[in-house]
């Protein structure tokens, strides 16, 4: 077999491979989101805001005073996920049939020309994919509200109200958020567990 068709076929069944790959990508239940929370300062998504982003990754606490904002009135979320959809190009099989058959000429300057085409074309197959907003019913990030650090416990001033959480979890839009308003001063965005408190 010719060193050309080898690198032909290599990248046919390499862009076969990455294609497969993406949609069982798209198949994983555990997919990370990407979150995008719009915290603003007055109810009814109005006054001074401020946007955070996460990525996924591991949990991210914000204390309040680094957002710049003096209280929390409402907060909106979207959350995005990555969907491989390929947008399949298929090479022109006019430079692909050349690129095959046709004889390296040293001497002519264009020889080899369908060559680069079709691997060219053989390279942009497809489009990767785009990101896909996710349908509240299915979303798994969220912000909790933190009355107090959550990665330590509170000081002796800081006693919550016997009965009192001290978090709340925001797993969706929020106009209004009542009291939680001027109790939060941390936020947390992460992966949400509504049975427990992570900590």
């Amino acid at each position: 077999m010719k060193r050309k068709t080898r690198i032909l076929l290599a990248g046919l069944a390499s862009v076969g491979g990455v294609a497969a790959a993406g949609m069982l990508h798209n198949r994983r239940p555990d997919r990370r989101e990407r979150l995008h929370v719009t915290v603003f300062s007055e109810p009814g998504y109005r006054g001074r805001n401020k946007r955070l982003t996460w990525a996924g990754n591991a949990r991210e606490v914000v204390p309040l005073n680094r957002i710049q904002l003096p209280r929390i009135g409402s907060i909106r979320l979207e959350r995005l996920v990555y969907r491989f959809q390929p947008d399949v190009r298929l090479p022109n099989p006019y430079f692909l049939w050349h690129a095959l058959t046709e004889r390296p000429d040293r001497t002519d300057p264009e020889s080899g020309i369908a060559s680069f085409i079709a691997m060219h074309q053989l390279a942009g197959m497809f489009s990767a994919g785009r990101w896909e907003p996710v349908r509240e019913s299915q979303a798994r990030s969220g912000v909790r509200l933190w009355a107090g650090r959550p990665d330590r416990k509170a000081a002796p001033g800081e006693a919550a109200a016997p009965g009192a959480q001290p978090w709340h979890d925001v797993l969706a839009n929020t106009p209004d958020l009542g009291s939680w308003s001027t109790r939060a001063r941390y936020l947390e965005l992460g992966y949400h567990d509504e049975s427990r408190p992570r900590g």
